[in-house]
């Protein structure tokens, strides 16, 4: 077994290295500005932190463009991110409200950090009652308010679609690290049978979270209960719950992303990334075949994570609305035949600009959920090697 493997059939078109400095000129900006919010750090190691983060950050955006390879460097950032993310999440949660496990009074005093995957559980008992069934806090929370998770969400989708789930999600990497594991796979995922799985989930946790007013995904089905914050063990029910949140979060997040080499979790069960499906249809970009250059060899399905590529969508020179704009049928695509594309130009307008143009919501994204979260792990090991 390989760690992270990623294979490249035929070497991208790079742009000259000026070029691509001048690109990536905007993006050193605008992170340092959401990265720093217009403070310094006081501390010398999160200082240190802060700097090294926005480094490494700048330096994945430049190797995109100047390189051409998209997949490549947003699967480093996209794993890196997730990985952070399981490593501070629980220290800093001990830090801030003393314990892990979710006790009444947090459910009460909404202590709880609001998850976007809970959305679509969220929405219709709102329109029926006005009331939001999650027990955090609307306006302030250290990790995640209700407010600023939802508005980031709303941007998020208009900009990037279901790109949120290969750029911004940052239980993501996970599932789509521990994919990479393996150069082959050792097992085939008939996406035809399972590919409405997802709308069906959607379907029954919205239902059932309207009629039992609660997130009932969050509360037995949530994979990522195992790694971030859970229900006090002390009853059948707890008991039950949490036998069920490792057991998920096992197959579906490793065994079966190892074993298949695609995104299991994210393609085939997570009801808000079905959800999320739905807004590819508002935001412009767009990932397009071009049909002359097609030679059918069905290497982009095979290298899709999300079961978005099929026969049936090469040859309508569209991926179907699942497709989270990894940039993985583009990559690796030998006849260069797909692309990015805004809607609404012509399909021989410039894949190039087009792909220039969505990096860079996709990552300031990517940067203002992953830029914090990163920089956190860089402090605690800073602060581990001072000691």
């Amino acid at each position: 077994m390989s760690c992270l493997t990623i294979t490249t059939p035929t070497r991208a078109k790079t742009m000259s290295f000026t070029k691509a400095g001048l690109l990536s000129l905007p993006m050193l900006l605008c992170s340092a500005l959401m990265m720093g919010g217009g403070q310094i750090p006081s501390n010398p190691l999160a200082l240190a932190a802060t700097i090294s983060t926005y480094l490494y950050l700048n330096t994945l955006f430049f190797l995109m463009i100047y390189t051409g390879k998209t997949h490549r460097y947003r699967l480093i950032l996209f794993v890196a991110t997730a990985l952070c993310f399981v490593a501070t999440f629980i220290p800093n949660l001990i830090r801030i409200r003393g314990n892990v496990a979710l006790t009444g009074a947090n459910f009460i005093e909404g202590d709880v950090p609001f998850c976007h995957i809970v959305i679509p559980s969220i929405i219709l008992p709102a329109a029926l009652t006005k009331n939001i069934i999650f027990p955090g806090s609307l306006l302030s929370h250290p990790f995640a308010s209700i407010a600023v998770m939802l508005i980031i969400w709303i941007g998020a989708s208009l900009a990037l679609g279901r790109g949120w789930c290969s750029w911004v999600c940052f239980f993501g990497g996970l599932d789509e690290g521990c994919s990479h594991l393996r150069k082959k796979a050792l097992l085939k995922v008939n996406q035809k049978k399972w590919r409405y799985l997802p709308y069906v989930v959607l379907l029954v946790i919205v239902l059932t979270s309207a009629w039992t007013m609660a997130p009932t995904y969050c509360e037995w089905l949530c994979p990522f209960k195992t790694v971030t914050e859970f229900a006090r063990v002390n009853s059948l029910k707890t008991v039950i719950q949490t036998i069920i949140f490792v057991g998920l979060f096992i197959s579906l997040v490793i065994v079966l992303p190892v074993l298949t080499r695609k995104r299991i979790q994210c393609g085939l069960f997570c009801p808000f990334a079905a959800f999320q499906s739905f807004t590819n249809k508002l935001n412009l970009f767009e990932v397009r075949v071009d049909r002359d250059q097609c030679t059918h060899c069905d290497y982009c399905i095979k290298q899709c994570p999300t079961f978005s590529l099929d026969q049936e969508s090469i040859k309508s020179g569209h991926t179907l609305m699942t497709c989270s704009k990894c940039g993985s049928c583009i990559d690796h695509c030998p006849k260069k035949a797909i692309g990015f594309h805004i809607k609404g130009t012509p399909k021989e307008a410039s894949a190039s600009l087009a792909r220039v143009l969505y990096l860079y919501p996709a990552f300031l994204f990517a940067v203002a959920i992953g830029g914090s979260i990163t920089a956190g792990a860089v402090y605690q090991m800073l602060q581990l090697f001072q000691r």
